[in-house]
């Protein structure tokens, strides 16, 4: 039986000795809740911040309000900012962030329902993706923390 996502990330946060914070937003803590159903995840996982409001997103992890007034709070730009935040406000290796538009309402033509932005920053590297999901919003929430880890992933093999 192949190991979930999250187990896998966790065994490459372990052999690397790496620290993990996550800021989430459309996933509303579902990303932290696959994290600790995982046996020993404390050993790699420092905690999250579920920064559904833009408040928070400024005030607790310092994404600049005018990157949410220029790009939005569904953006790549405001992404590396939640991520870059969280992994300094927990003392993080490694921060992953999460925002996107769920539904059913609050898209728009350029930014429908399903699109979700995933950042991860580290001191070595930063980068973000864009993602536009189908379904009704347990799945596009589904679908976000499952490419969280995804990239996770890619980012620890790599490195």
């Amino acid at each position: 039986m192949e190991k979930s996502l999250e187990k896998q990330a966790g065994v490459l946060l372990e052999q690397q000795g790496l620290k993990l914070a996550v800021a989430e937003s459309c996933t509303g803590g579902l990303i932290s809740h696959l994290i600790t159903n995982v046996a020993g995840a404390s050993n790699y996982y420092l905690g999250g911040v579920t920064s559904y409001a833009n408040q928070v997103k400024v005030g607790m992890l310092g994404v600049s309000p005018s990157t949410i007034e220029q790009h939005g709070a569904v953006s790549a730009e405001t992404v590396l900012e939640m991520a870059r935040g969280v992994r300094k406000v927990l003392g993080a290796d490694v921060g992953v962030a999460v925002s996107g538009i769920a539904g059913p309402s609050g898209g728009t033509p350029q930014k429908p329902v399903g699109t979700v932005w995933v950042g991860l920053s580290s001191a070595k590297d930063e980068f973000a993706r864009h993602f536009l999901w189908q379904g009704d919003r347990l799945a596009i929430k589904k679908q976000s923390a499952q490419a969280a880890f995804s990239l996770l992933i890619e980012f620890l093999q790599a490195a």
